[in-house]
């Protein structure tokens, strides 16, 4: 049962060939060496042709299912790498993300210790990985550090325009898909990554740093669907631990069909490409 009753499509029976590319070895006892296995592996895996070639210059689009949100930045190095320059980053998450590793303070600092889950896209701004003004978080609704408004400077200075949880109230599912749309444009190279916190955890308690005040898993899905045409090159649904989900599996069950609305958006994307191409016989077909 995979037809998508609201696009009409079954992503897995399209003319596009949907591939478990398995797992990542990565070591538990190293940071740096963890690192390293996870971009060599997306960008081996970036690299390979899809299966149905299409465009000038085909590529394939990786979906990444995770625990920590560190793996966006070797998936952006990888990206870099594979489309010649930064990429817009569309980031659903309760928290920030960019954070200077300065702020984590410890008694051990160490050069691996900066390589965390709430300091990638710092890392990742700060290696012209990202498009600066051309990205977005939404759902955010976590607090801040010291006793000032620091952190929203330096994420400024990253420049990401900021969608607070609040925001769905006034502005609605249908306002928060415009204002994304708005700042980032259908056809900017974006990287989607969605930290499954950005739901309440009253629905996905299953992640290891909630924040109450979330969104429903109905409106993430809602918004979701809704920015299908926009030009996400890769995808990850992260910060899903099964140690603290429910009875009911509600977290992983969540994250699953968020995964399967990606999927659903990609080949919908492609597909409304090459008909708007055979009705205007113009021949020219956006590359999945």
């Amino acid at each position: 049962m995979a037809f998508n009753h609201r696009r009409g499509l079954n992503p897995y029976l399209s003319p596009y060939t949907i591939l478990d590319c398995g797992d990542i070895p990565v070591s538990p006892f190293d940071n740096a060496l963890a690192l390293r296995q996870m971009s060599e592996a997306f960008l081996e895996l970036g690299s390979r042709s899809p299966a149905r070639a299409q465009g000038k210059t085909p590529k394939p689009k990786l979906l990444t299912l995770g625990g920590d949100h560190s793996v966006a930045l070797p998936a952006l190095r990888a990206l870099n790498k594979i489309h010649g320059g930064p990429v817009a980053v569309l980031h659903f998450d309760a928290h920030l993300d960019t954070w200077n590793p300065a702020k984590y303070t410890s008694a051990w600092e160490s050069a691996q210790s900066n390589y965390n889950h709430g300091s990638m896209f710092w890392i990742a701004s700060n290696e012209g990985l990202i498009l600066n003004g051309s990205s977005a978080h939404a759902g955010l609704r976590t607090r801040l550090t010291g006793q000032s408004w620091a952190d929203y400077v330096d994420d400024d200075r990253q420049g990401f325009l900021r969608i607070s949880s609040d925001d769905i109230d006034d502005m609605g599912t249908r306002g928060i898909i415009d204002a994304i749309i708005g700042r980032i444009g259908l056809e900017t190279p974006t990287y989607l990554s969605i930290d499954i916190d950005v739901i309440d955890p009253g629905l996905c308690p299953g992640t290891g740093t909630p924040e109450p005040g979330g969104w429903t898993s109905r409106e993430l899905i809602r918004i979701i669907r809704g920015l299908e045409d926009l030009n996400v090159v890769g995808a990850d649904i992260v910060e899903v631990a099964p140690a603290y989900d429910g009875t009911g599996e509600q977290t992983a069950l969540t994250a699953a069909q968020l995964g399967f609305e990606i999927m659903t958006n990609w080949v919908g994307r492609a597909m409304g490409r090459i008909e708007s191409g055979i009705k205007s016989k113009t021949g020219n077909k956006e590359e999945l």
